[in-house]
């Protein structure tokens, strides 16, 4: 009898102290939801907040709402390519998923230490890659052919469409739209349009951000329960993942998601609450349709950079745009930023091999 206690009392032990050990990456996944949304909230509601429309004690909630509605009917897509397309997801085990998580939150940490906003998708594709290549299964086919293509094409395209809209159709009209802004600012209109596009952002970055947190875990946890992708136990794993994370974001949000907002969004009003919410369309439905059409994960930030040079060449001229815009430091750090998640999984992934843990 006494050794039975003592033979349940160990596998008890054991069981704890492995599940305390699958854990920690969904630890690791939650405080890098809550980097993420902190940086998250000054493209969402930049705009409401400058216009002074919202109360700041309101975007956390907004914002985190939206960001889990956007995973949860959006999300689908990005979370498979993030959990599979570039490192195989059937072998991610707790160590990969420490690892790769780990990675993306301190390059996401050295950006914001040099006070740039970066791509969390851009910075967890690379931290993906570092342990796919020392793996040899680096699946580049997706990689090369798609991912970085659109990495390249989407601020390219946020910036023609907000250029050519702000010469075509601003300028034409920029005289009838004193007339029209003072009948929409007559009512509540104007206000519930601009805390509209702000939620429409939100819900674009849940549909295609979350899954830089959620899906290394679905794939851990996927490896680790036996689930067969495709069933509805996989499709509770996602949606049981997606809402214990998602929330992070409003947390982050509320914790630092203000300091961000001080800043970018008393800068950003000077295009005007219409002007600022036309940007923020824009970014948001070029990411929306990146989500929904192949599930790249792309990056919102540099989305919403290039749209705001755009219209600023149009209201502000070549010269005085290009002079305040500090491209050349935000074009460094969004290069180096991503090398670094890279090269720290793939040091990290060496260590972890040359320990035991692989």
């Amino acid at each position: 009898m006494f050794i039975f206690v003592l033979c349940v009392k160990r596998r008890k032990i054991k069981y704890n102290a492995m599940i305390s050990f699958y854990i920690i990456p969904l630890l690791v996944a939650m405080f890098l939801a809550v980097n993420m949304g902190a940086s998250g909230t000054a493209p969402s509601f930049s705009a409401s907040y400058g216009a002074n429309i919202i109360r700041k004690e309101m975007i956390p909630g907004l914002f985190g709402v939206f960001v889990f509605a956007g995973a949860v009917l959006a999300g689908g897509k990005v979370i498979r390519t993030v959990g599979g397309d570039i490192l195989p997801g059937n072998i991610v085990d707790t160590t990969l998923a420490v690892i790769v998580l780990g990675s993306v939150a301190l390059a996401l940490l050295f950006a914001n230490l040099l006070k740039v906003p970066q791509s969390t998708s851009q910075a967890t594709i690379f931290s993906l890659a570092g342990p796919a290549l020392y793996l040899d299964v680096l699946q580049t086919d997706r990689l090369f052919l798609e991912i970085i293509p659109t990495w390249f094409v989407t601020p390219v395209l946020a910036f023609g469409v907000s250029y050519l809209f702000g010469k075509y159709v601003y300028l034409p009209i920029r005289g009838h739209l004193k007339a029209l802004l003072g009948f929409l600012r007559s009512g509540p209109y104007l206000n519930y349009f601009v805390i509209a596009t702000s939620c429409y952002v939100a819900f674009a970055i849940g549909a295609n951000n979350i899954a830089n947190a959620a899906a290394p875990v679905i794939s851990m946890a996927k490896n680790m329960l036996d689930v067969l992708p495709g069933s509805d136990n996989y499709t509770l794993l996602v949606l049981i993942v997606v809402f214990m994370i998602a929330p992070f974001f409003g947390i982050g949000s509320s914790l630092m998601g203000g300091r961000v907002l001080d800043t970018t969004g008393k800068s950003i009003v000077r295009f005007g609450a219409l002007g600022a919410s036309y940007i923020s369309v824009i970014t948001a439905s070029i990411l929306l349709a990146a989500s929904l059409w192949r599930g790249i994960p792309t990056s919102l930030v540099q989305m919403n950079t290039a749209a705001i040079i755009g219209l600023g060449m149009v209201k502000h001229g070549y010269k005085s745009t290009l002079k305040n815009a500090p491209l050349s430091r935000i074009f460094i750090i969004w290069i180096v930023a991503p090398l670094i998640a890279f090269l720290l999984s793939l040091l990290l992934v060496w260590l972890a091999d040359r320990v035991g843990y692989l």
